[in-house]
């Protein structure tokens, strides 16, 4: 197919962009296969460049000859085009609605996208399965690499190279993969240095209401557990879904057959109850005419930080097995690719320092969401704008990063990022340039399109992107999932609708007080060094 099939007006002058908190611009507006753009051509006056996968809904409006399009996109942001003549209004929203619902991945930008900048770190190589697999060698060697999901006929949502137990053999891992939920067999999700004390994640086990069994299952997680030890199964349904999940073959660990694990059913909901939360907290945050009460009561009926403490107090309990009482946790629901993940990737937020490190979580996101399989394709398809009905959309990604932000508003010094490499991270699963959440192994992406990685690891980026209060913390660090405690993330919820100019001249004066204070700090060292070098060469001024 030819996108020039799908854009029955390419080009029309005199349009009139409306944006929040900018001026209104009036130029030339063009219709590329990914692109649409706002030029004016005038100095100092900056043009819209829109991915057409970026746009969720648009909605056409007519007040005598000119059409206005209602551009609602999934980054939350509105804008409006204000279009002279009816029918080269039609024809450009016609265009916008196909462009921007293109099924096919292989037609996406990423696929066609030159990056205009020098590639100093490839990204595809910098979070490789045999790298992070040395770095546990460096600590236990108890675990080895598995090749045996190299050809994806084990588990098609698995990387082809698996961190496993040492005693457990490839056979024995197939066998553990036809018992799971798509293939997904117990594997590692993090070692815990301090004690030894592992995380899994896994896809449900299939006992059906037979209760079926599977030995080799058993012998995986037990390989995991220290001598005398008692391993948690962490399970992300409640126990009434877990056993009506049996009537369709699936179900959960019985203690029966799995006596030295206990387990715990931590509720974290899924699929249309998220993005319905999604789709109502958005509406409450784009109405500015509440009143108080009105917006206190949007916001709860929204349910989102209900989510956000759910998802926050499961990760805890998690960590805190693995800290604390120093058991061995095993993690699914139902998948294995979505709270799952949430959890997993939360928990070792809370007792890793190396993932509150910019590096660390492009690792983390990189093993525990890209090469874990999440399905970013399918759960952020739509956003909280779309029309359409939802089907596996779900902003599961996106409450992830939300959970991130409270801990990182918790502990500021903390983390060496801040919080606009989390925004960066919610835009481009959305929609990107880049072909990092286009998250399947089988696409060739390494070879077919840049990292989003190789263009944040540029000096110039990762600047924009630091912490200024950042101080390297070995600890680990507990959150506060207490209501008040849990705040709206204002840095996606309400940034298209209200202005941030005064706290980011806040922030700029901030950053000016660290610098000074750094460069006093550098005079006073400088000062002590040349007054012990002058006690050292003039011993009378030791003289008392």
């Amino acid at each position: 197919m030819e996108f020039a099939e799908l854009i029955k007006t390419p080009r029309v002058d005199g349009v009139v962009l409306h944006r929040p908190f900018m001026p209104t611009v009036e130029g030339t507006l063009c219709l590329t296969g990914h692109h649409l753009i706002l030029s004016s051509r005038q100095d100092n006056t900056e043009e819209l460049w829109l991915l057409h996968s970026n746009i969720d809904s648009i909605e056409k409006r007519f007040v005598g000859s000119v059409g206005n399009i209602i551009v609602k996109c999934k980054d939350l942001r509105v804008i409006q085009l204000d279009i002279p003549g009816m029918d080269e209004c039609l024809n450009i929203a016609s265009s916008i609605e196909a462009l921007s619902t293109l099924d096919s991945v292989s037609l996406m930008y990423p696929f066609f996208y030159r990056p205009m900048f020098e590639v100093i770190e490839d990204g595809w190589n910098s979070f490789r399965p045999q790298d992070a697999f040395k770095d546990l060698e460096s600590m236990t060697d108890e675990w080895r690499l598995s090749e045996v999901n190299k050809d994806f006929t084990v588990c098609s949502s698995y990387p082809p190279l698996v961190a496993v137990p040492k005693s457990i053999d490839d056979d024995t891992l197939r066998k553990v993969a036809s018992f799971r939920h798509g293939g997904r067999f117990p594997l590692l999700s993090y070692y815990h240095k301090k004690n030894g004390m592992v995380m899994m994640r896994a896809g449900q086990p299939l006992t059906g209401t037979n209760g079926r069994r599977c030995k080799e299952d058993e012998k995986l997680i037990n390989a995991t557990l220290r001598p005398g030890k008692r391993g948690y199964v962490i399970d992300t349904r409640t126990i009434n879904v877990a056993q009506q999940a049996k009537a369709r073959g699936g179900g959960f660990e019985s203690e029966g057959n799995y006596p030295q694990w206990r387990r715990i059913h931590k509720a974290i909901e899924r699929y249309t109850v998220l993005q319905e939360s999604l789709i109502k907290l958005v509406e409450a945050c784009s109405d500015q005419s509440h009143s108080m009460d009105r917006w206190l009561s949007k916001l709860e009926a929204s349910n989102w930080q209900t989510h956000i403490k759910e998802i926050l107090t499961t990760a805890c309990l998690a960590a805190q097995c693995i800290d604390r009482e120093g058991a061995s946790v095993l993690v699914h629901g139902t998948e294995g690719t979505d709270s799952t993940l949430q959890v997993t990737s939360l928990a070792q937020i809370i007792l890793d320092p190396a993932c509150r490190t910019i590096k660390g979580f492009q690792s983390l996101v990189e093993r525990e969401w890209l090469q874990a399989g999440h399905p970013f394709q399918h759960r952020c398809a739509q956003s909280a704008y779309s029309n359409s009905k939802p089907r596996q959309e779900a902003p599961v990604f996106l409450l992830f990063l939300d959970c991130v932000w409270q801990i990182l508003r918790q502990f500021p010094c903390s983390f060496e990022f801040n919080e606009s490499f989390l925004v960066l991270l919610f835009e481009h699963a959305y929609a990107s340039q880049f072909g990092t959440f286009l998250g399947s192994f089988r696409l060739s992406l390494s070879e077919k399109t840049v990292s989003l990685w190789s263009w944040v690891n540029r000096p110039q980026e990762l600047e924009n992107l630091t912490n200024p209060l950042y101080e390297a913390n070995s600890l680990v660090i507990w959150p506060s999932v207490a209501p008040q405690s849990l705040l709206l993330w204002e840095g996606v919820f309400l940034r298209w609708n209200r202005s941030s100019k005064c706290l980011d001249e806040a922030y700029d004066e901030m950053v000016h007080i660290i610098e000074y204070n750094k460069e006093l700090q550098n005079k006073v060292n400088s000062l002590r060094r040349q007054l012990a070098q002058l006690e050292t060469d003039d011993p009378l001024l030791n003289t008392p």
